[in-house]
């Protein structure tokens, strides 16, 4: 069956169901205390994943909201305002953004994480697939930045996953029809480039967040302001 909606798991509503979140709560909690103190990561959700005995989407939710207060800090303090944006070159994680606005506009479940990031469970693994959300997303995307004034907006995408090229494309064209400052390029090297680069990056990747020199959370921006009614899920107690 084609894929309609990005994100949409026929469990999430089972294992982010109310009476679930304050069990989830607390295994955020531990696993930041744990990776605080020089556990890996794999070890540390190892073990609080098995002692809650948390679904394998659990603890993937649980991993990916946890952090070090460390890594928060570091992380607030290189991030750029909107306002920042203007006349700024920018670099988009493309994958990465457009998924999780696709994954909120498709009633996906979102996370609010420690590091104030909103991410989702969904994962290209060599494998991409247009929704019905993409071009809505893109859409959104567009908006909100061509209301701060970037002067550039370069957009990158993981050569080795399949319709890459296609997502470029679209993104250029709807950038074109828009007279928004888009480029595109499909890269084997994209998270080298990001976390390379000194403009603003956009990504709500942890490993580019803690290299890259400055960061906007527009996925957080376009979410809170244009998708009222998503799934935003906060364990952060």
């Amino acid at each position: 069956m084609p894929l309609r909606h990005r994100g949409v798991h026929p469990k999430d509503t089972e294992y982010f169901a109310k009476d679930q979140l304050p069990k989830l709560a607390t295994a955020v909690k531990e696993l930041s205390w744990l990776l605080g103190r020089g556990y890996s990561m794999k070890a540390a959700l190892t073990l609080v994943g098995d002692h809650h005995q948390l679904a394998t989407r659990q603890r993937l939710a649980v991993g990916r909201i946890a952090c070090t207060d460390g890594k928060i800090a570091a992380r607030q303090a290189k991030c750029i305002s909107l306002e920042a944006l203007k006349e700024r070159e920018v670099l988009i994680d493309g994958f990465n953004l457009i998924i999780t606005i696709e994954t909120a506009l498709g009633g996906g479940a979102v996370f609010d994480c420690l590091d104030g990031c909103y991410r989702d469970l969904s994962s290209v693994y060599g494998s991409y697939r247009p929704v019905e959300e993409t071009l809505p997303a893109i859409e959104l995307i567009g908006d909100l930045l061509a209301g701060y004034h970037p002067e550039q907006v370069h957009w990158l995408f993981d050569r080795p996953v399949s319709n890459s090229g296609r997502l470029a494309g679209m993104v250029q064209h709807l950038g074109d029809a828009h007279n928004w400052p888009f480029t595109t390029e499909t890269t084997d090297r994209t998270d080298a480039l990001l976390t390379a680069s000194r403009h603003i990056v956009v990504s709500c990747d942890s490993a580019i967040l803690d290299r890259t020199a400055h960061w906007c959370n527009l996925a957080r921006e376009v979410i809170m302001r244009s998708v009222p009614d998503a799934w935003v899920i906060d364990l952060k107690g």
